[in-house]
């Protein structure tokens, strides 16, 4: 398949508005001794009380359709901005339950974060996803078979392409299987610019609105030149801030206004690149125990 044909109407490249909103859950899993640090509270909780209303009024005023990671313990803490997302037409989408890190976890451990997550989701909003994404951005090679056994179309975690592909997926059923996967990049992503918390993340340096625009822009640049699918990933508790929400602002303008550009959430997306029927295909694990011979 050509540059040219891969995406919709002509268009030269895709570009997806994706937000997780970890809150808490971010900073208390594995570490449950920051949730006695009030402030360190309050910086997460800013993202669902503060962060996520700022920014659907951002993509409304934009006309832009965004897709929300969303860990279940969040949607249960915070169940009316959840459902508020769901209601402005956002797609919500799958993101642990506590921002557990699958690869981390045993098998069993991932299935119970996984049903947990679904669980919440489908309480809080009515919402079964059709996405998920790993905490960390850390996807074990077990949870692909675990998505796929649950009638997941996608996955957004891995950073093996520059625009999605069919993911082949291990599986008992008598013919290949696969997920549709969107891959992602640390590039594209807010918590390196913006994110400090003393003992928990960061080195101290945050860069500024500009500094990360300019960054996320030279992707978008790269990206549609070779026809390729970018991914921007933001956390409301560090995006959703007033000078950067701004920036933010700037950069939704800019790429919606590219003419051959398809803006659009990530469950469409997913679900054009099903219908092209693409070879499936995957990266192989590593057998550590051969590394010594």
């Amino acid at each position: 398949m050509t540059q040219d044909s891969f995406w919709p109407d002509g268009m030269r490249s895709a570009a997806a508005f994706t937000f997780d909103v970890d809150a808490e859950s971010a900073v208390v899993w594995g570490t449950p001794q920051n949730a006695r640090r009030m402030s360190v509270m309050s910086h997460q909780a800013y993202g669902p009380l503060v962060g996520v209303p700022r920014i659907l009024n951002l993509l409304a005023e934009h006309s832009i359709t965004a897709t929300f990671f969303v860990p279940g313990f969040t949607a249960e803490r915070y169940p009316e901005i959840v459902r508020e997302i769901a209601a402005a037409g956002h797609e919500l989408g799958h993101h642990g339950y506590l921002h557990e890190q699958p690869s981390a976890l045993s098998r069993d451990q991932q299935i119970a974060a996984l049903d947990r997550g679904l669980d919440a989701l489908a309480h809080v909003a009515g919402v079964k996803p059709v996405g998920y994404r790993a905490p960390m951005w850390d996807l074990s090679w077990e949870m692909p078979e675990l998505l796929l056994e649950r009638g997941f179309l996608y996955d957004s975690s891995l950073m093996d392409g520059d625009r999605p592909y069919e993911l082949a997926v291990s599986s008992a059923q008598p013919e290949p299987a696969s997920l549709v996967e969107i891959p992602i990049q640390w590039t594209l992503d807010d918590w390196e610019q913006y994110c400090f918390l003393p003992e928990i993340s960061g080195s101290g340096y945050i860069a500024t609105p500009d500094q990360a625009r300019a960054l996320w822009e030279s992707e978008l640049d790269g990206l549609h030149a070779v026809g390729g699918c970018w991914v921007l990933t933001n956390h409301p508790f560090l995006s959703g801030r007033p000078g950067r929400a701004a920036s933010l602002a700037k950069l939704m303008a800019r790429v919606v206004a590219m003419p051959d550009v398809w803006v659009a959430p990530l469950r469409d997306i997913a679900r054009h690149t099903r219908a092209l029927n693409l070879k499936a295909r995957s990266i192989q694990p590593i057998d550590v125990t051969e590394l010594d011979d």
